[in-house]
């Protein structure tokens, strides 16, 4: 299943991971939570989208995880601060469910901070509470990191 341009930033297509694909697993997710807001509508609770996406997911064949606990490793060691990842699909795809009115940039930053927490490649930020889902996907990569040899010198030598 492709997804619709208005759900991605990136125009290419993701292979990493084998078999699916990045692109064909996020499309299936965006499928799935069409198929539970169409049936289930807006104005419930986080839990109950969640629960209801990760049956269709499971029932697509993905493999889900449900409030996965996120660590966060500081000074090498693991502190567990109650952070929980709402899905895992198939080990490669965060997928935040949200009920509000309206997607914040705290959110964004959520889930950015998951990505970059988890190292996982891609997330996808998805509230259930508009009559249509269409405005309510957001799909997120990791913030690329660069090192500061791999910049061009911009000081030239006296």
């Amino acid at each position: 299943m492709k997804e619709e341009c208005c759900f991605t930033a990136e125009g290419t297509e993701d292979t990493e991971g084998g078999g699916e694909g990045l692109n064909g697993i996020s499309g299936s997710i965006i499928g799935a939570a069409i198929e539970v807001h169409k049936y289930l509508g807006p104005g419930l609770l986080e839990g109950a989208y969640e629960a209801c996406l990760g049956y269709d997911l499971i029932a697509r064949g993905h493999a889900i995880e449900r409030q996965k606990p996120l660590p966060i490793v500081y000074k090498g060691v693991s502190i567990d601060c109650a952070y929980r990842l709402d899905l895992v699909v198939d080990r490669q795809v965060i997928v935040e469910v949200k009920a509000v009115e309206q997607l914040l940039p705290v959110h964004e930053a959520q889930i950015l901070s998951y990505l970059r927490l988890s190292g996982l490649p891609l997330g996808l930020l998805v509230n259930f509470n508009g009559a249509t889902l269409r405005q309510g996907v957001r799909r997120f990569r990791p913030f690329q990191s660069f090192s500061v040899s791999s910049m061009p010198s911009v000081v030239k030598n006296s």
